[in-house]
This record gives structure tokens, C-alpha cells and sequence, in this order.
């Protein structure tokens, strides 16, 4: 299993073959033989790269399941006679890589030298189990009730926009302001257009629009720096920008900015492993809630 897995994450033979005892040969008629007693195909092989059929990625992920409680099983009876070791592979989101996880990587190596971090950064909606991942690293609103998720942190949303952008289109001085303003936000999420605000009767929210979208947190602080538009964003994405006077904030008493919980998931069973634990602990300890930002 742990062979087959090794292969499916390398996307191949030969690069599952590095650092292993066994050769690449090996390897291809470990699989065969693993496909003739199933009796199905669980790789597909490519001249560029070798994936799992759907077959494959079932059993893929089972496998680490099963891996994962032997894991854990063997780190019971053998507690405290060595320190958490192995391989992890991370997902997050391009803002959060670049804002909260990557500046304190080297202190994790530090302080954990037998593990290793396979990190990917992506904006898009990740299937933690049909990709492999072990750790899973976002912010808001989860949708699947079948992960185990840790809150690490809070946060909140900014409103902002670039100095430059407000001397040409002027300051918005009530929310309903915004809507002859540009607003940029990322594209295909609804919710990223209806900005929620204060008044008299509670809560209200206010659709706004602009003259462009991203699928990109970063891009999207790229375009407010820039002067493109006005952002609304987590704090902990723009926090240095507005540090530096790149950016200002707008309407702060009338935002009502709901809280945005950081989580890091993983698959049922897999939270107890060695590795994931220290890494989530490392991270909620390091990474999670720190001072809001102000402007200078």
C-alpha cells in the first residue's frame, strides 16, 4: 500500500523510486501484480505521467486510511520513544501560504528535522481525499461535515482601497457610496459581492460591483494596491499593505465584519497521526490569531 501510494503522489515510477529501497521496475510489477489480483486498472500511464483511474484513487484513499491507523496504532505503544517523523502533504491558499505558513516553515524544520512538507498552493476548492492531502489549511465556511476540522485562528474582513485610487474617485463616506465606486472581488463567489452592513435596522447587505474579477486573493490585493478598485479581503492578507500606507481602510464603523474562522482539516482518523499533530499544533501555535492591523 505504502509503495502504491508513493507512486500515485510522485506521478510516477522513477520519481517514486528516489530515496526508496526499491527500483523502478520493482515498482511497475509490484502494481501488476496488485491489478491482477483485483482484477481492475488502477493507474493510468501517460509518456509524460502516471495517474490513478477511479479505481485507483478509491483505493488510494482507503489506503491511506488504513496506513494511517497503523500509523497511529504503532505511535501508542511505542509513545515517547521518538519524536514525529514522515512525510506530510499541505494545501492552502495562496494568501494564507504567502502571509502565515511559509514565514514560519523554517522554524518547523527546526524544530522537527524528520519531517517533510510537500506544500501546494492553490485558490480553488480541494478534495482533501481524492487528492492525497493530509493537511488542508482555509478560511470561512466548511462544507463537508465528514473531515475533521480544527479551528487555529480568527480573523475579520477589510474594506480597503489604495490612496491613489481615493484621490482620483474620491472617499466613500457611507456604504451606499460604494455603489458608484468599483469594487473588485473574486469571481464565481456570490457571496464575495455582498458586503455586509450596520444600521438601523441591524444588518444589511449591499451588492456591489466593479469593472473586474479574479480568482486570485493575491491578485485581488495586487489590483487594490494598484489602484483599481476597492477590496474587501481577511485581515491578515493586507495587514503590511496597510502597515505601509499602501492601503487604507474604509467605512470601519459601518462594515459589520462577521468573523472568519482559519481551519486545518484532515481526513476521519488521520488528526492523531504523529506528524499532522505536531504541524497543526506548530501552526495554531505560530500562525493563528495575532494583532490587528493599523494604519501607520
Amino acid at each position: 500500500m505504502a509503495a502504491f501510494l508513493r507512486i500515485v503522489d510522485r506521478g510516477g515510477f522513477s520519481a517514486a523510486a528516489r530515496g526508496s529501497t526499491l527500483t523502478a521496475s520493482a515498482l511497475s510489477k509490484l502494481v501488476q501484480r496488485l491489478e491482477a489480483r483485483l482484477g481492475v486498472r488502477l493507474l493510468t500511464r501517460t509518456t509524460r505521467r502516471i495517474a490513478p483511474t477511479p479505481e485507483g484513487e478509491t483505493y488510494a484513499a482507503r489506503a491511506r486510511d488504513v496506513l494511517a491507523l497503523i500509523e497511529a496504532a504503532e505511535t501508542e505503544v511505542t509513545a515517547g520513544r521518538g519524536r514525529p517523523r514522515g512525510h506530510l502533504r499541505v494545501n492552502t491558499s495562496t494568501a494564507y501560504a504567502r502571509h502565515r505558513l511559509i514565514p514560519i516553515l523554517p522554524d518547523f524544520f527546526a524544530a522537527y528535522p524528520d519531517i517533510t512538507i510537500d506544500l501546494t498552493v492553490t485558490d480553488r476548492r480541494v478534495d482533501l481525499i481524492a487528492e492525497g492531502v493530509d493537511v488542508l489549511l482555509r478560511t470561512g465556511v466548511l462544507d463537508d461535515p465528514g473531515l475533521i476540522a480544527r479551528k487555529i485562528a480568527t480573523g475579520r474582513r477589510l474594506i480597503c482601497a489604495a490612496p491613489s485610487y481615493l484621490a482620483r474617485r474620491g472617499m466613500p463616506l457611507r456604504p451606499t457610496d460604494l455603489l458608484n465606486h468599483d469594487c473588485i472581488a473574486l469571481h464565481g463567489q456570490s457571496r464575495m459581492t455582498a458586503w455586509p452592513f450596520r444600521d438601523r435596522e441591524g444588518i444589511s447587505i449591499l451588492s456591489v460591483r466593479g469593472p473586474a474579477a479574479t480568482d486570485s486573493a493575491e491578485a485581488l490585493q495586487d489590483m487594490a494596491i494598484a489602484g483599481m478598485g476597492i477590496i474587501r479581503v481577511s485581515e491578515f492578507m493586507v495587514r503590511d499593505a496597510i502597515a505601509a500606507g499602501r492601503l487604507v481602510t474604509l467605512l470601519d464603523a459601518e462594515h459589520a465584519s462577521e468573523e472568519v474562522p482559519i481551519w486545518a482539516v484532515t481526513a476521519p482518523g488521520r488528526h492523531r497521526m504523529p506528524r499532522i499533530r505536531a504541524f497543526v499544533d506548530f501552526v495554531a501555535a505560530r500562525a493563528g490569531d495575532q494583532p490587528r492591523a493599523s494604519a501607520p
